[in-house]
C-alpha cells in the first residue's frame, strides 16, 4: 500500500477511482499489461489482518464517507450497501454469484419493458467462465437447470447443514426445484486458499480468505506488477481542459490538502452513488451540466432489489449458526420475467443464510415486536431451532429513480449526494408475491411459526447504463464515457437492467471484458 503524497507523481497511464471489485480487477489487468496503474481510494487502507468475525466490527467494512441523503417513497439505504476502504463493497458481500440470464440483456426487445443492453449474454459468457476459474467459484451447473450455458464451476458444492435440509423440505412439497447455491466460496483448498469453515462470519470479511474479495486475488495482483494503490484519497473533480477527453483528477487527502494527478487513461470504480456525483461535480464551462451528462442521463436508472426475509421456527434443531451468510441452495423456478400472475420480473431465492444470534442481521431483530422476557424466551428456542431465506426481486430501470447533487458541501469539499427512488407497482407485486409464496414454503416445510420482514432492499445498479448511443446511456459496452476518449466506468452502475441476480460476478465480468478491450485498443483511448 503506498502512503498518501501531497506531491503528484508524474503522468500515470491509467488512474482508477476506487479500488473495490471492478477497480481490482483492472488495476492487476491494466497493471499486468504494462501499464504504470494508480488506484486512489478514498477510504482506509485495510488489509487482510484487519477482517474479524464480528458484525460489529463490519460495520466498519461499510460507508464511512460523506453522507448520503437518501429520499423517495422507498428510499434505498445506501451505507449498509456500500463499501469503505481498500477492497471497497466487495469486503462484505457474501459470495453468491448467479449469472445474469439471457433475457435480463434483452428486455426491451423481447418484452417492450426497460432497457437492452448494448451485449447479450453469449458476448459475457467467456468473461463468466474465466472469472470463476480465476476467483474459485463452487456449486454444482447440472443441478442448477435454470443456469444459462457456461463451463462447469471450478470446486463442488458447499457442505449444507440442517436448516437446508429443512427448507429444501417446504420447496418440495409445493413443487419447486432447489440446486446448490454458486458461491465465490471454497469449497475445497483452491490455489493456496484454505477450504470454507461454515462458521457463518462471512459478513465480516472472511479473515482466512475462503470468500473471495479483493484483498484474496487482485489487489495482490495488481501490486505485484507494480500498481500504487493510495488510500485516504478520495476524489473530488475530473480535470478536463478539452471537452472529449480528461486531463486526470483532483483529490483531497485527510488532511484536507488538494492533489492534482494527471492521467493518460481514467476509469471510475467508485460506487453506484459516487460515480455519477464524481461527473455532476466535475461541471465545467466545457461540461456544464457534468462530464458525460450532455443528455441528462448521469445518475438516471438507479435500481436495487427488492428484499424479503421469511423466518420461522421449527421443532428439530436447524443449526441456523453454520453455513455461510449468502445461501445454502437457491431457487430460480420464477425467475422467467412473466412467470408471476398479475406482475412482471424476475425473481429469486436464496435459502438457509447462516444467521447469529444478535447484531444488526441477527436473529434479535427478525423479531422487533418482541423486548424483555418475550425476546429472551424467543431467542433461547431460536437459535437452534430457527431458519430463514431471503426472497429478491428486480425492479425495471426507471429514469426518475436518481443520483442528483444536494445545494450542500460536505466533507470533501464538493456537493453532497442523493439518492431518489421508488419501487413500481410491479416490483411491489412480485415482493408481496414472494412474501405470500415464503410463508406457504415455510408451512410446508412443518414450521410451527412464521413470519416476514417488511419490504427491504438489497443491491444497488444503473446510474451509469451502458447503451448503443449518447441520447439513450451514459457509455458503450464497454464502459467508456460517451464522447469521451479516455475516460472509462465500471462496476454494478453500468447495468441497464438488474435481473433478480445478485451482481457481483456480472460485474466482474464487465470489467474483464473492459480490460480486455483498453489493453487491447489502448492507442485508441489513451492520451
Amino acid at each position: 500500500m503506498s502512503p498518501p503524497s501531497a506531491a503528484p507523481t508524474d503522468t500515470v497511464d491509467v488512474l482508477i477511482v476506487g479500488a473495490g471489485a471492478a477497480g481490482s480487477l483492472l488495476a492487476a489487468r491494466l497493471a499486468q499489461a504494462g501499464k504504470s496503474v494508480l488506484v486512489l481510494e478514498a477510504g482506509p487502507p485495510w488489509n487482510g489482518g484487519d477482517l474479524v468475525s464480528s458484525h460489529i466490527w463490519s460495520r466498519r467494512l461499510r460507508w464511512g464517507g460523506p453522507g448520503v441523503a437518501t429520499t423517495g417513497a422507498q428510499p434505498i439505504g445506501f451505507g449498509y450497501n456500500a463499501g469503505w476502504g481498500v477492497g471497497g463493497a466487495a469486503l462484505h458481500h457474501y459470495g453468491t454469484w448467479p449469472r445474469l440470464k439471457p433475457a435480463d440483456f434483452t428486455m426491451h426487445s423481447r418484452y417492450g419493458r426497460g432497457l437492452d443492453w448494448p451485449i447479450g449474454y453469449d458476448d459475457l459468457r467467456p468473461y463468466y467462465d474465466t472469472i470463476q476459474e480465476e476467483v474459485g467459484v463452487s456449486g454444482d451447473a447440472e443441478a442448477e437447470v435454470w443456469r444459462p450455458a457456461g463451463a462447469p464451476y471450478p470446486m463442488p458444492p458447499l457442505q449444507s447443514f440442517k436448516q437446508s435440509a429443512v427448507l429444501a423440505r417446504g420447496f418440495k412439497a409445493m413443487g419447486k426445484r432447489v440446486a446448490p447455491a454458486p458461491m465465490a466460496i471454497t469449497s475445497t483448498e483452491y490455489k493456496g486458499r484454505p477450504a470454507c469453515m461454515y462458521d457463518g462470519w462471512c459478513d465480516a470479511g472472511c479473515p482466512i480468505m475462503a470468500l473471495a474479495n479483493p484483498q484474496v486475488l487482485y489487489l495482490p495482483q495488481a501490486e505485484e506488477a507494480g500498481a500504487r494503490i493510495v488510500a485516504n484519497a478520495a476524489v473530488t473533480r475530473l480535470l478536463a481542459s478539452r471537452k472529449d477527453r480528461v486531463d486526470g483528477v483532483e483529490y483531497r487527502l485527510a488532511d484536507g490538502t488538494l492533489v492534482r494527478q494527471s492521467a493518460r487513461l481514467v476509469i471510475l470504480a467508485a460506487s453506484v452513488v459516487g460515480n455519477p456525483a464524481l461527473l455532476l461535480n466535475s461541471a465545467s464551462d466545457l461540461h456544464p451540466r457534468g462530464i458525460g451528462n450532455a443528455t441528462g442521463l448521469v445518475g438516471r436508472y438507479v435500481m436495487t432489489h427488492a428484499l424479503v426475509q421469511i423466518a420461522g421456527l421449527f421443532t428439530e434443531e436447524t443449526e441456523p449458526h453454520l453455513g455461510v451468510i449468502g445461501a445454502h441452495q437457491i431457487c430460480h423456478d420464477d425467475y422467467d420475467k412473466q412467470a408471476t400472475p398479475g406482475a412482471f420480473g424476475s425473481r429469486q431465492w436464496l435459502i438457509a443464510p447462516a444467521i447469529k444470534p444478535n447484531d444488526l442481521a441477527g436473529l434479535a431483530n427478525v423479531r422487533a415486536d418482541l423486548v424483555g422476557p418475550a425476546l429472551d424466551a424467543f431467542m433461547r428456542r431460536a437459535v437452534r431451532h430457527a431458519a430463514n431465506m431471503i426472497g429478491m426481486n428486480e425492479e425495471e430501470p426507471h429514469r426518475d429513480n436518481r443520483v442528483e447533487l444536494t445545494t450542500d458541501t460536505n466533507a470533501w469539499g464538493v456537493k453532497g449526494a442523493r439518492l431518489v427512488h421508488g419501487f413500481s407497482e410491479d416490483a411491489r407485486k412480485l415482493w408481496q408475491a414472494m412474501a405470500d409464496e415464503g410463508m406457504a414454503i415455510f408451512k410446508a416445510a412443518g414450521a410451527t411459526d412464521a413470519w416476514h420482514s417488511p419490504m427491504n432492499s438489497a443491491h444497488l445498479m444503473g446510474g451509469t447504463v451502458m447503451g448503443t448511443a449518447r441520447d439513450n446511456s451514459v457509455t458503450d459496452s464497454h464502459g467508456r464515457v460517451h464522447d469521451l476518449q479516455n475516460l472509462f466506468i465500471a462496476g454494478a452502475g453500468l447495468f441497464p437492467t438488474s435481473g433478480a441476480a445478485n451482481p457481483t460476478f456480472t460485474l466482474h465480468a464487465l470489467a474483464a471484458r473492459s480490460a480486455e478491450r483498453i489493453i487491447a485498443h489502448w492507442g485508441q483511448y489513451a492520451v
